[in-house]
């Protein structure tokens, strides 16, 4: 294998690992919130979760050196504004109010259409690209996580509890693709900005909905912590491998949270560990293994482009410097693609949206 092979194959590794260290925060999350839901409200918990993550980025600011991603701009705005809407305002308050018109069963089996609407987005509108293996490998992950969430129980949901829950996940399906276009820029900045504005929101809400009953010091404090790892830490992690792999791939990554979940319930909550666990998480890892063997490359044309974005000067990036550009690589400043057509290994990331 030549180095130009190899390092796109490092990339996708690197995206991977993101991805499925994202998702592991993010599954954590789930045995530690069903703790903390005995004493607070599902709406505020919700709030808290994001307040805690938006805290612990904003203090990250205030101590991190300076960055060298490209900053947000006016031109970021319409799309930011639209993940914060849907993603951290519309998302929860709808899988809130759907939640509570369904069974628990119900409701655990129907918010895995987030994986695969995130995946229809990313293929139909937003021009990524899916090979066989890629496919099936995340077929094979969202059936295991949905054979992971069976238990014993009535399913039951009226077609409102169905409608609702379902947008909520169309709401985070619109996210997943929106922060992948905007994750060229800095994903920590996007990351504060969301969880700040759902934190805010979702707090405000809950507290009117409870009538402003604040519960215990220690499971605000525990929430707010719960959240800054993983809602805050997961969700920048989360922003980087999109950057990388794509929002379809990514998706299908982070369909393994609930793996995560089951092992954190039988070490935190004593869970008991079913048959059916156990060959729902062998098919998730045979889908994990599926897509880090894809591999995908063809001859393809990249159009002329101008943008901003931390970058080195690879096959992709051959431009000339202006006075008063950055020196020293990554560096980021505005620069253009000029046309190019050539072959090597590839995913969909933001340099490779074209047609097969």
């Amino acid at each position: 294998m030549t180095e130009r092979q190899r390092a796109p194959l490092a990339v996708q590794a690197r995206g991977a690992a993101l991805g499925l260290a994202a998702a592991a925060l993010f599954g954590v999350s789930a045995p530690v919130a069903k703790v903390l839901l005995g004493e607070i409200s599902p709406v505020l918990l919700a709030g808290l979760l994001y307040l805690g993550a938006a805290i612990g980025l904003w203090t990250h600011r205030v101590f991190s050196r300076p960055t060298k991603e490209a900053r947000l701009g006016p031109g970021d705005a319409p799309k930011l504004a639209a993940v914060v809407l849907s993603g951290g305002v519309l998302g929860p308050v709808l899988m809130l109010l759907g939640l509570g018109r369904v069974t628990a069963l119900t409701g655990s089996l129907l918010l895995n259409l987030e994986a695969p609407l995130t995946v229809l987005l990313a293929v139909l509108l937003f021009r990524e690209h899916l090979g066989r293996h890629a496919a099936i490998a995340v077929a094979l992950i969202v059936s295991g996580a949905v054979v992971l969430k069976l238990e014993p129980g009535s399913l039951g949901a009226d077609t409102a509890g169905v409608a609702l829950l379902a947008g909520a996940c169309a709401c985070w399906a619109v996210d997943n693709n929106l922060t992948q276009r905007l994750s060229l820029k800095d994903p920590f900045a996007i990351v504060r900005a969301k969880t700040l504005v759902a934190g805010l929101a979702n707090t405000a809400l809950g507290l009117i909905v409870t009538s402003f009953a604040l519960p215990s010091w220690r499971f605000v404090l525990g929430a707010l912590v719960l959240g800054s790892l993983s809602y805050g830490v997961s969700v920048v992690l989360d922003a980087f491998a999109l950057r990388l792999i794509g929002a379809a791939r990514e998706a299908a990554y982070f369909a393994t949270a609930p793996f995560v979940g089951a092992l954190a319930s039988v070490l935190l909550l004593g869970d008991p560990v079913r048959w059916h666990d156990g060959l729902a998480m062998l098919v998730m890892a045979v889908g994990v293994g599926f897509l880090l063997r894809e591999r995908h490359g063809h001859q393809h044309a990249h159009d002329e482009i101008s943008h901003e974005h931390l970058h080195e000067h690879d096959e992709h990036h051959q431009h000339e410097h202006q006075p008063g550009d950055p020196v020293g690589e990554p560096h980021s400043h505005p620069h253009r693609h000029a046309p190019l057509v050539h072959d090597h290994p590839h995913v969909s990331d933001a340099h490779h949206r074209h047609r097969h």
